[in-house]
């Protein structure tokens, strides 16, 4: 006679253990931040200072790749102009410190608000008119050097010379100073990041993220539905701002220094978007990996130009190796990987 297993079916044996059910993709990506964060938090004790300077540099490009993929790869409103949000959250955090004493904390919060605001009222002009693809593209890229010529020629910026952080005596978390070669700036920025790749998760398999990538996948029909469009859009701007704001304030605490070129370049938006479409446009972790190969790579290239082999002698002194690199390395990811590298692996593990 058969008897019962403890998962209710019939069986002749003895009873299986039930399966754990598979862990739902939210979750899954919250133990995967929770492992990376585990894994990083030893980091500074073992690397040396400059390998040390380089993981904080890394973080910074992480935290711009974040923010500039919540707008760009979840929502799919490609942006040329994100150094405009670095920009703010740098300059803002940078002015309230310098001239009125106020915390870096603090400023980073009004940078964040400045940065939301801003994206706000240039996104929705930009939507009111429709502009989308290569034409919102370039209306950001315009944003962003509108911004930068506008803090040169301005006074209350300090125009090109920009802001420098005054020192201060001995460490404060509240100033956001230490030591240069103190572990404490990697752990400031290894929190950051992770809290802006929480929020990421969270946005996205949330119903507004949901929602916005509807959009994304096809703007007509999600509007057909009743779906509040521009709503949604604004929100998705508004948060990628606000995130690219925080790498911005982050990078003058480190670096104690900010001008026109720094904050508002080109550069700035190029490093952001290269990361992502290196690591995987529209994935939770490409902004992370392509800002790791970045980031490495650019302290291999200077490393290079510093002291080459024998062999590349002739790299010696030249500028613009890591350029170079980049753009070799995009050619080659866009033609043989052309989801990113986390966005390509994505795919075949669904295969």
């Amino acid at each position: 006679m058969t008897g019962i297993t403890l998962t209710g079916r019939p069986g002749t044996g003895a009873a299986r253990p039930a399966k754990a059910p598979p862990l739902r993709p939210q979750n899954r990506q919250l133990a995967v931040l929770a492992v990376l964060l585990l894994l990083a938090v030893p980091l500074p004790l073992v690397l040396p200072p400059a390998q040390g300077a380089v993981a904080v540099r890394i973080l910074i490009f992480a935290l711009m790749a974040i923010g500039w993929n919540v707008m760009s790869g979840f929502g799919g409103m490609f942006s040329f102009g994100h150094a405009a949000f670095f920009g703010l959250g740098a300059y803002t955090s940078a002015y309230l410190l310098v001239e009125h004493g106020v915390s870096p904390w603090i400023g980073m919060l009004a940078g964040m608000a400045v940065a939301a605001a801003v994206a706000v009222v240039v996104g929705f002009f930009a939507f009111r008119y429709r502009l989308k693809g290569a034409y919102f593209a370039l209306a950001t890229f315009a944003f962003a050097e509108m911004l930068r010529l506008v803090v040169t020629t301005t006074e209350f910026t300090g125009k090109a010379v920009g802001f420098t952080v005054p020192l201060i005596q001995g460490s404060s978390l509240w100033k956001i100073q230490f030591a240069a070669d103190s572990p404490a700036y990697f752990w400031i920025a290894l929190a950051l990041a992770g809290l802006a790749a929480l929020v990421s998760i969270l946005f996205l398999y949330s119903r507004t993220g949901r929602y916005v990538t509807a959009i994304r996948d096809d703007e007509l029909a999600a509007a057909s539905l009743g779906t509040p469009v521009l709503r949604y859009k604004l929100v998705t701007v508004a948060l990628s701002a606000a995130i690219t704001a925080v790498a911005g304030t982050l990078y003058t605490q480190y670096y104690l220094f900010v001008n026109p070129d720094l904050a508002f370049g080109s550069s700035v938006s190029i490093q952001a978007i290269a990361a992502v479409v290196i690591g995987g446009i529209g994935t939770v972790w490409g902004p992370v990996a392509g800002a790791v190969i970045l980031g490495s790579l650019s302290d291999v290239t200077a490393t290079l130009l510093r002291t080459p082999p024998g062999f590349l002698d002739f790299l010696q002194g030249r500028s613009g190796l890591d350029v170079a690199v980049y753009a070799v390395l995009l050619i080659l990811i866009v033609r043989l990987l052309p989801k990113g590298i986390v966005g390509t692996i994505a795919e075949r593990r669904r295969r």
